[in-house]
């Protein structure tokens, strides 16, 4: 495992290593059953994960599946993407989403039997996302119980990106945006596409490259304004939005009277469960 920081902007922390443990979701009950060396890494990269995003707000994670899982993922995306299901991303409440993203977008949960790895990918994250939210809830309070379908997004390449926003401007829930890079032998100088993130309060950025295997974290509010750069060659990511629960609660509640607008449209929330297992909770169309 490798341990190292910086980018030649902002001063992060990014930990490397050859693969976490390929376990779902991990119960309390069960954790002694575990091999000990991958317990071990769970338990540091929870820690590295934690420890960066207080301190900076964003953290990097590179070869987050290892041994190649990474291009079995890739290979399943492309065969959705030629499969036909993707569809124009779309900004909730604005005519002109395509002047703003130029993604094409599809939507899984995680139960979907015909996307078996990306069904790996996101036991992963809710397994390493639950010890996460554990140790916020003692530090700060967030309590994270629930996250977004997952969102599959493909950039052809024309030169389209995604203008800089804030995912939750306005307190719908989403506190960690979590995204898992996919483009092999990406070189941003030639085919741009880098993730720009802009902390609140510093006058420098963030430049994310969005290569193979690679995890990012970070804030989902005002804190993190960000935009992806102009892709020039096609751009694959899969980005999931876990919840704070108390503040997604609220938010169902005034989205439900109007009060506040339905800023992330996807038709279920996925509620993470210690004992492994996901139920599809609150509607949210």
């Amino acid at each position: 495992m490798i341990i190292s920081r910086g980018t030649d902007e902002l001063l992060l922390a990014k930990l490397s290593g050859a693969g976490w443990p390929n376990a779902g979701p991990i119960a309390d009950e069960t954790r002694g059953s575990q091999h000990p060396h991958a317990e071990r890494q769970q338990q540091m990269l929870v820690r590295y994960v934690v420890e960066t995003m207080l301190q900076h707000g964003v953290c990097v994670v590179d070869s987050f599946l290892g041994n190649g899982r990474g291009d079995d993922v890739l290979a399943e995306m492309r065969r959705l993407q030629a499969s036909g299901v993707f569809t124009d991303g779309q900004v909730v409440g604005s005519r002109r989403s395509k002047r703003i993203r130029g993604d094409k977008i599809s939507w899984l949960d995680g139960t979907e039997k015909h996307a078996p790895r990306v069904a790996h990918l996101l036991a992963m994250l809710d397994a390493i996302m639950l010890r996460v939210g554990r140790v916020l809830h003692e530090v700060n309070g967030t309590r994270i119980s629930g996250r977004s379908k997952a969102m599959l997004a493909c950039y052809p390449g024309n030169g389209t990106g995604y203008v800089r926003h804030i995912d939750n401007p306005n307190g719908d829930g989403r506190v960690i945006t979590c995204i898992y890079y996919l483009n092999k032998n990406w070189d941003s100088k030639e085919h741009g596409g880098l993730l720009r993130i802009y902390p609140e309060g510093q006058d420098r950025v963030a430049d994310i490259e969005p290569i193979l295997d690679r995890l990012l974290f970070f804030w989902s509010d005002r804190r993190n304004p960000h935009e992806v750069r102009p892709a020039y060659a096609t751009r694959y990511a899969i980005t999931v939005w876990y919840f704070d629960e108390e503040e997604r609660k609220q938010a169902l509640i005034k989205m439900q009277t109007g009060a506040l607008k339905k800023t992330l449209k996807t038709s279920t929330s996925v509620h993470l469960s210690p004992s492994g297992g996901q139920s599809k909770r609150s509607r949210m169309e």
